[in-house]
């Protein structure tokens, strides 16, 4: 049991956690699951789902930093783009964490080249090669869901067709 210290009183909470800035994490189940505010235990999707949206998806990072928030823009359009983060697995999810870090990296290289500053070409030609490779891995197709409700009128139209036969 660990001590957190309120406003008012100090209270002790069974299995609680301090992370590596010293502060009180939510609790955990046996299993070392967090634990839901509800009483349940987090799913895998919403595991998933924090893989790509949780706000310290960089620990430590300050998430105002424009290098943070062009990595979490990334981040978000390569998960959309993979049919969203319900859909993905969390090897597929830490692959696209792998390639927007690598992208945001190559942007500052390219950033340094346009201003005139002289860059490693040979550190920017691996950067490319893995984010091909990458990219082959997470597959640069779009994976749209299909929409397969009918519109109201088809509908209408349907429900008027059956009422006939």
């Amino acid at each position: 049991m660990t001590t957190q210290a309120g406003p008012e009183t100090a209270t002790e909470t069974p299995n609680s956690a301090k992370d590596s800035f010293g502060r009180n994490q939510r609790p955990h189940d046996a299993k070392g699951k967090f634990a839901r505010r509800d009483g349940g235990i987090n799913s895998l999707a919403s595991d998933a789902h924090r893989l790509i949206n949780d706000k310290a998806l960089l620990p430590g990072v300050d998430g105002r930093s424009p290098v943070y928030r062009r990595y979490r823009q990334l981040v978000a359009a390569l998960a959309a783009d993979q049919g969203g983060t319900d859909t993905l697995s969390a090897a597929r999810a830490q692959l696209i964490r792998r390639f927007a870090a690598a992208s945001v990296l190559a942007e500052q290289m390219e950033t340094r080249l346009a201003s005139g500053a002289p860059i490693d070409i040979a550190e920017h030609a691996l950067l490319c090669s893995s984010l091909v490779r990458l990219g082959q891995r997470i597959g640069i197709d779009r994976r749209v869901i299909r929409d397969v409700t009918p519109s109201v009128a088809d509908y209408v139209a349907h429900i008027n067709a059956e009422a006939a036969e």
